[in-house]
């Protein structure tokens, strides 16, 4: 694995101050699908492995196929990071459109697009942490280049998401 440099840091307290509670968590509404739960659960399990999450990050994952922003947008999935740092963040992924992408792309490739989700608003994550700015095409880009590369990553760990 090579180094990431925008997910991992050597001394976070540069950043952030120590005091907060650390980690990632995961919430569910009741109705999303058992194999999206099953792959979103097990991609998290491995990311804690490899990746220290110093301001705890809790990801909601609703079962609609959208959730708003507060633009008003609807969109797949949103990070939003408080402007006061010791107020933990969070991250909505909507998963309710699993059974139209499992007919579409195929089982693999639905749950594929699924943790790329996690891994772009938790590069948005690390963004706000390390105090760079979420509203440029830049953040966007660096966000996609690294949920790219993490997922790459974790699929050379297993056959299947």
């Amino acid at each position: 694995m090579i180094l990431r440099k925008l997910w991992e840091s050597k001394d976070w307290t540069n950043f952030i101050n120590n005091n907060c509670r650390k980690g990632i968590r995961v919430r569910f509404d009741k109705s999303v699908d058992e194999e999206v739960k099953r792959a979103c659960k097990e991609y998290i399990f491995w990311l804690r492995k490899w990746y220290e999450f110093p301001i705890r990050v809790p990801i909601y994952f609703k079962s609609s196929k959208f959730v708003t922003a507060s633009t008003g947008e609807k969109v797949s999935a949103i990070f939003f990071g408080p402007y006061d740092k010791t107020v933990e963040p969070y991250i909505k992924i909507a998963v309710g459109d699993y059974e139209d992408l499992l007919e579409e792309v195929g089982k693999d490739n639905a749950l594929c697009a699924m943790l790329c989700s996690i891994t772009h608003e938790l590069s948005h994550y690390f963004q706000w942490i390390k105090n760079f700015n979420t509203d440029t095409k830049c953040s966007e880009r660096q966000a996609k280049y690294y949920a790219k590369v993490i997922v790459d990553d974790y699929a050379e760990t297993r056959e299947h998401p």
